[in-house]
């Protein structure tokens, strides 16, 4: 056998690093395709109920021991049907890129800097939505800074366009088969429209419509803000952490993407402003 060095009394071989690295791709892989939804919070709450068995019974606490244990041992059982979709996906994904050169050399060099996101001009989505606005003209647009959203992307229509007031104002336009739905924009370009966006079950006031809830619902399971323009009076709203923000002038607008890139301060109280927390 042959072994790559040694650490005391363990003998680590040239299998081991190579087990090590796969579980760290596979790893990774499940990372960037939950990141932003609302499932890694799942995970996350299945990893420290773990880490409490772990500890119950490492302190001999047999009542509470076998009652995790019980819970444990149906874990991955569990975990199936929960992360179903998730892993639906991942299977699918991993079917298509998996064999492509460019996309295994990412997988594989994970330790490889990513490049600085380059910052986008927001006027194109400002004038756009002045433009709706004004002509009542109902609009949803989720922003993303984190996350691909590649679960609500599919479920649309894939664009990866840049961004521009045309692009805008065609898709919301009534008679566009694109404006029923949502437009995610990610990484400066318009990446899919038409895309249907989880509703929220909270109570919220009946001067809201489904854009509204769609657009709290996506606040809720992910780190993303959402711009909606009602189409009865052509307000403009923010949601964002659970929370909308009503009724908005074109620079709060303006003041509230920027403020979420850019990620310089928390979200400020508007004097000017409806603000509307939507009690649970």
């Amino acid at each position: 056998m042959i072994y790559a060095f040694k650490i005391g009394f363990l003998d680590v071989r040239w299998i081991d690093i190579l087990d090590i690295l796969l579980v760290s791709v596979l790893l990774y892989q499940v990372y960037k395709l939950l990141k932003g939804s609302v499932a890694v919070r799942v995970l996350i709450g299945f990893l420290v109920l773990y880490l409490v068995y772990l500890v119950v019974r490492a302190a001999q606490m047999e009542l509470l021991a076998g009652i995790l244990g019980q819970f444990m041992g149906v874990g991955v059982l569990a975990a199936i049907i929960i992360f179903s979709q998730e892993i639906r996906k991942f299977l699918l994904i991993l079917g298509k890129t998996t064999f492509r050169q460019n996309d295994l050399l990412q997988s594989i060099m994970i330790w490889k800097k990513r490049e600085a996101k380059e910052s986008f001009n927001i006027t194109p989505i400002i004038e756009a939505a002045k433009s709706l606005s004004s002509t009542n003209t109902g609009a949803l647009i989720v922003f993303s800074k984190n996350s691909e959203l590649k679960f609500y992307v599919d479920s649309g229509d894939f664009m990866d366009a840049a961004i521009s007031k045309r692009l805008l104002i065609s898709i919301f336009n009534k008679y566009s088969p694109l404006h029923d739905g949502a437009v995610i924009i990610n990484q400066g370009k318009v990446r899919a429209a038409r895309c249907i966006l989880p509703v929220s079950e909270r109570d919220i006031p009946a001067q809201f419509g489904m854009r509204h809830r769609a657009a709290l619902g996506m606040s809720e399971a992910t780190d993303t803000l959402t711009l909606i323009i009602s189409e009865e009076s052509g307000q403009m709203s923010i949601a964002r952490n659970g929370a909308i923000d009503n009724n908005l002038s074109i620079p709060e607008i303006r003041k509230r993407i920027n403020i979420y890139f850019q990620e310089k301060e928390p979200q400020p109280e508007i004097e000017d402003s409806e603000t509307l927390e939507v009690a649970s």
